[in-house]
């Protein structure tokens, strides 16, 4: 199902993307070795509840039979960490590179968004895997507008990703998103151009590439929540909550 929100919904959706924007752009700077992940949950939720919003993410079902609901504000996922890690007591080192997903809920309207980020000096390969991941998130949004298909803007991310000897992950997935966090439908962030849904306005999507530097399979781990690469390799992710427009998408979730 395809939900098309009004002006005033994505209005409503800006604001929850911003104060998603500024909780990223806080964590980012606090990133730092000897900070904790722990750390870094309390000042999301914090800054979450200063502006008037809920976290997304805390109390969200697990659908892994037996599993219990996600503890905190963020996932925070380290170095071959790729989504959903949760935040811990172990101390961020020089050289990790550290991916946090946020969300947060709005009137009733739901802002997700996520950045990788390093952690004091990393290595050039990790930065180049960053900036790869990061390209590929906006070319995927230049593509997304009315009258191309969902295959145009998924097909950008991984043409970019490959073309740099990477790989886009086909375990999980870019979501609609509105008033639930996944609303609708979901799909791969890889494709073939002209295929696929058609592109409406009013449309919201958080597209989220997830990029493995090795093989794209992945494991979950015993936590039963943090997903990792199969082979070890270092992973990146980055996402924005945008809505479809006329022309050029709308970024709802930065500043």
């Amino acid at each position: 199902m395809v939900v098309l929100k009004s002006d005033e919904e994505l209005e409503l959706m800006r604001q929850a993307g911003r104060i998603v924007a500024g909780v990223l752009t806080l964590l980012r700077e606090r990133a730092e070795p000897g900070v904790t992940t722990l750390e870094l949950d309390v000042l999301a939720e914090e800054e979450i509840r200063r502006q008037g919003a809920i976290p997304s993410f805390k109390g969200y079902p697990n659908n892994v039979p037996g599993g219990k609901p996600f503890p905190a504000s963020i996932c925070a996922s380290v170095n071959e960490e790729l989504v959903h890690g949760l935040p811990n007591d172990r101390p961020l080192r020089e050289g990790d590179i550290l991916s946090i997903d946020c969300g947060a809920i709005y009137e009733g309207f739901h802002g997700d968004s996520a950045i990788t980020v390093p952690v004091g000096k990393i290595s050039p390969e990790a930065q180049v895997l960053l900036d790869t991941t990061r390209e590929s998130l906006y070319l995927g949004i230049a593509q997304a507008r009315v009258g191309n298909r969902l295959g145009d803007v998924t097909s950008a991310v991984q043409r970019h990703v490959e073309s740099r000897g990477y790989n886009v992950v086909r375990e999980y997935t870019s979501h609609a998103i509105g008033r639930e966090m996944h609303e609708g439908f979901s799909f791969l962030n890889l494709g073939k151009p002209g295929r696929g849904m058609k592109l409406r306005r009013g449309m919201t999507v958080a597209l989220e590439p997830m990029v493995n530097a090795g093989d794209w399979r992945t494991r979950l781990l015993p936590d039963g929540w943090t997903v990792a690469s199969l082979d070890g390799s270092l992973t990146a992710h980055f996402e924005h909550t945008i809505a479809i427009a006329d022309g050029q998408a709308r970024i709802l979730t930065e500043l």
